[in-house]
């Protein structure tokens, strides 16, 4: 192999990467298929392993001004630190909260109970932006009653 070539498992690594971050939902790429803010409020909800990061970039894009609240849901540690942080310090606008994947548990199960309450009592001036992606469906168990989570 000539010396100024990377090794191969650290050059197929560096493109690997650079697709995954390529793919990662940011401001500048989804504020344009952003509706304009409506009369009523705007509820941002949903679940995935990239939740998190389509929250924070929902979150960034809408206008400062206009009115925003939600909840989703998304593996546990996959928040992004930046928006973790705001989170904590109280300056974000849309809740991002932590469930197992790919077995549902107990936050999960909060989560959608949750999510299901925030969606009662909508008016046709509402705005719903619903942000899902791979894992939903586990993170986002809610089992009818009589039905554990065993």
């Amino acid at each position: 192999m000539p010396a100024n070539l990377p090794e191969p498992h650290v050059f197929l690594r560096s493109l690997f990467d650079a697709a995954v971050a390529a793919a990662l939902p940011d401001a500048a790429s989804i504020a344009p298929f952003l509706p304009a803010p409506p009369k009523g409020r705007t509820l941002v909800l949903g679940a995935g392993k990239a939740g998190g990061s389509m929250a924070a970039a929902v979150e960034a894009a809408w206008p400062a001004g206009a009115r925003i609240s939600g909840l989703v849901v998304t593996r546990y540690d996959y928040v992004p630190a930046a928006f973790a942080a705001a989170q904590r310090a109280g300056s974000t606008r849309i809740e991002v909260v932590e469930a197992a994947h790919p077995v549902p548990d107990e936050a999960g199960r909060r989560a959608a109970a949750r999510i299901g309450a925030l969606a009662r009592g909508l008016s046709e001036d509402d705005l719903v932006l619903c942000l899902m992606s791979g894992g939903a469906s586990s993170l986002l168990a809610l089992p009818a009653e009589g039905v554990s989570l065993d």
